[in-house]
């Protein structure tokens, strides 16, 4: 089954596209073509923004959202191999599990309508139903197509892992990654920190550090949303009286101790994905406080890992099979999760 996947992350950096071919029940799969296109500044802020609207505003945005989805598809399918799916992660407004809420727009209806082609989406709903957290989904791709590593960790907007443990899979969201740097660099002019260079000119500032270390978070979360970081992490850094640079030098000495605490045993060896990845002075200071091997693979699985695992939980989810891990989530149960709009 040849299946689109679509995945647009919290960093609000473009919406990923990948066409992959699943075989083997989805043990295999060849991405054929994949694409990332960038948000013009007009989309970028309605996204970021959707939070404030009224019910009926965020309505008629997903609506527009999905069709812009469906349209994007089509453009970016012109002389390809046309699918048998599209599978959308959709774009993550709201994700408060404990209070049962987790919300992606981007209407599966005018993605299926304007495309022509069956559509898959809204992973997270079922599993937050059964009390689990709708997060983090990439796990079962990991479980499927990346065995051979002991550990997967992706630097998105949040950073997570996944890792086998005593023939189980399990994950969580590690800690904040890209959307933090992205904010802070923009004080100094840029979008993101390329290559992590303003933070390298900074300096530690211990007390900081400490704040950090010390975000409630890290005690017991299992899934991170935007509205976590707003709440009770940006603050920690806004009030504190330091120099840009210093603040990044400072967050990615945090980053690197909170992931690389993650990967233990000096024979495991942990694949890195996501745009954080590029980040080489994020990286070295991962490296610093990890006993695992690194492996950074080609870029086509750093940019596009994500958008491949969700065409392959939409595979899954078309077929009947399990997509989402209750070991993962801590749902009652395992579920084959998503609704489908048929064409």
């Amino acid at each position: 089954m040849v299946v689109l996947g679509l995945m647009s992350g919290t960093s609000l950096d473009g919406l990923d596209l990948a066409l992959v071919r699943f075989s083997e029940g989805g043990k295999k799969y060849e991405l054929l073509s994949a694409l990332t296109l960038n948000y013009c500044k007009d989309w970028s802020s309605r996204l970021k923004n959707a939070r404030k609207l009224s019910k009926n505003e965020l309505k008629d945005l997903s609506l527009e959202y999905g069709s812009f989805i469906g349209h994007k598809s089509v453009l970016f399918l012109k002389g390809k191999e046309k699918p048998d799916l599209i599978s959308s992660h959709g774009h993550t407004v709201f994700h408060q599990p404990e209070q049962g809420i987790t919300l992606q727009i981007g209407d599966l209806n005018q993605i299926a309508s304007v495309s022509g082609i069956t559509t898959v989406g809204d992973f997270r709903s079922f599993d937050v139903s059964q009390g689990g957290q709708g997060a983090p989904l990439v796990p079962i791709g990991d479980e499927m197509l990346f065995s051979e590593y002991d550990y997967c960790v992706n630097l998105g907007g949040i950073s997570n892992y996944s890792g086998a443990v005593k023939g189980k899979r399990i994950a969580k969201d590690i800690s904040p990654c890209n959307i933090v740097s992205n904010i802070m660099s923009r004080k100094l002019g840029a979008e993101f920190d390329e290559n992590g260079d303003f933070g390298r000119k900074g300096k530690i500032q211990k007390d900081l550090l400490n704040k950090l270390n010390q975000w409630p978070y890290y005690i017991n979360g299992k899934s991170l949303g935007v509205e976590n970081l707003e709440d009770s992490f940006l603050p920690i850094l806004d009030n504190y009286s330091c120099a840009v640079e210093d603040k990044l030098r400072t967050y990615y000495e945090h980053i690197g101790q909170v992931v690389g605490g993650y990967l233990t045993g000096k024979t495991n060896k942990a694949l890195f994905t996501g745009g954080g990845v590029k980040n080489s002075f994020l990286m070295n200071c991962i490296q610093k406080y990890s006993d695992s091997e690194i492996i950074i693979p080609a870029d086509e699985i750093i940019e596009f890992k994500e958008a491949i695992i969700f065409g392959l939980l939409g595979y899954l989810r078309i077929n009947n099979k399990i997509n989402i891990l209750s070991s993962v989530t801590g749902a009652s149960s395992d579920s084959s999760s998503g609704d489908i709009v048929y064409r």
